[in-house]
């Protein structure tokens, strides 16, 4: 027990002697955190800005214009020519361009013929405009009904439920700290016992009495020490910055960040004990790390992804790593229902150690 904690001193101890590597390893984190959740995090908002020109001007075209001016899911900008409004739809400046041609009044004393409005929409981005054109055809179609005096036989009762508002940056920060998690135990931990090795540490300690295992236990203690610190450091950042809340159990969060740094651990011994030297431990923690940031849900859903790597993408650790810190962070999931990921990361873990005890050298 005395040698455990005195390498469990030793290795915090090069950690905070080799300050460029603490430093950098939460920078990095923290600055991709910063730059995506100021560009996006606000992703979800979505804001029409329709475009109205006047030919009419008479009294029931005013009225018609009051009801944009009054909609408040709605922007709207005057135009007194047409070659101007479509320029505009055409840069992006407003989504849509309503048109409200002279004769208009006239037009609706005949009750026996509809009148149609001109309306301008991109049709390079079609997504917006279907949506524009459903909220602009509910406002026409209401407009109408109140016009003949319209009384419907049936009838909507509107019920709100309050849902969770989540932005992008609530589901940027998990994935930033599982990104974290992996990168700092993958990369770190196969790099280190690689240098040891390569400068014969790891030999002259198998020459001592000291077992493998409290070697392995101690290393482990020492970065889930550094590690979970770090963690928790970043959402602190996020908490005062970007206001992300964890709404569910600070020790369920707690938990999945030790569960995540021992199973990416268990991996990095793996990829120290495949690796020749240090030289080639980085290149082969690069490239499983690498796909894993995209295949994992740490910028996008999961769900976004093509059904023909659906089910690769859920054995993956970092997919179930992000979607429990999610779970727990954004919407306060209890940890008994999160037994999914617990399972999957937690054989993930003990595969990852069963293998690198198999793999692993002393030189």
């Amino acid at each position: 027990m005395r040698a455990y904690w005195q390498l469990t001193l030793a290795q915090l101890r090069i950690f905070a002697r080799n300050k460029q590597v603490l430093i950098f390893t939460l920078l990095f984190p923290i600055i991709l955190m910063l730059a995506l959740g100021s560009f996006a995090g606000n992703e979800n908002d979505f804001s029409l800005t329709v475009g109205v020109i006047d030919k009419d001007q008479t009294n029931s075209s005013t009225d018609l214009k009051d009801l944009f001016y009054k909609n408040e899911g709605l922007k709207t900008r005057k135009y007194e020519k047409v070659k101007t409004g479509k320029e505009a739809v055409e840069n992006g400046d407003i989504q849509l361009l309503i048109e409200i041609p002279k004769g208009y009044e006239e037009n609706l004393k005949d009750e026996n013929q509809a009148f149609s409005l001109p309306v301008y929409y991109n049709e390079k981005n079609l997504t917006t405009s279907e949506l524009g054109l459903t909220v602009l055809n509910g406002i026409i179609d209401q407009y109408s009904k109140d016009l003949v005096d319209y009384k419907p036989l049936v009838t909507v009762e509107k019920v709100g439920i309050e849902a969770l508002n989540i932005r992008y940056v609530d589901f940027l920060v998990p994935g930033i700290v599982a990104m974290m998690i992996m990168s700092n135990n993958m990369n770190g931990v196969a790099g280190q016992i690689s240098a040891w090795r390569e400068r014969g540490i790891l030999r002259r300690m198998q020459g001592t009495r000291l077992k493998a295992s409290t070697f392995i236990a101690a290393q482990i203690t020492a970065r889930l020490v550094l590690n979970g610190t770090q963690a928790l450091l970043v959402v602190l950042i996020a908490n005062l910055i970007f206001n992300i809340n964890v709404a569910g159990s600070w020790l369920a969060l707690i938990f999945f960040i030790v569960l995540g740094t021992l199973a990416f651990m268990s991996l990095g011994f793996i990829i120290a004990g495949l690796a020749k030297n240090p030289e080639s431990a980085g290149p082969i923690a690069g490239f499983v790390t690498f796909p894993l940031l995209f295949l994992g849900g740490v910028f996008f859903p999961i769900s976004d992804m093509p059904d023909i790597i659906q089910p690769i993408v859920k054995i993956l650790p970092i997919a179930h790593l992000s979607s429990a810190l999610r779970e727990t962070m954004n919407l306060g999931t209890p940890f008994f229902e999160l037994g999914t990921e617990t399972l999957i990361l937690g054989a993930w873990l003990i595969g990852g150690f069963a293998l690198a005890s198999y793999v692993f050298k002393w030189e």
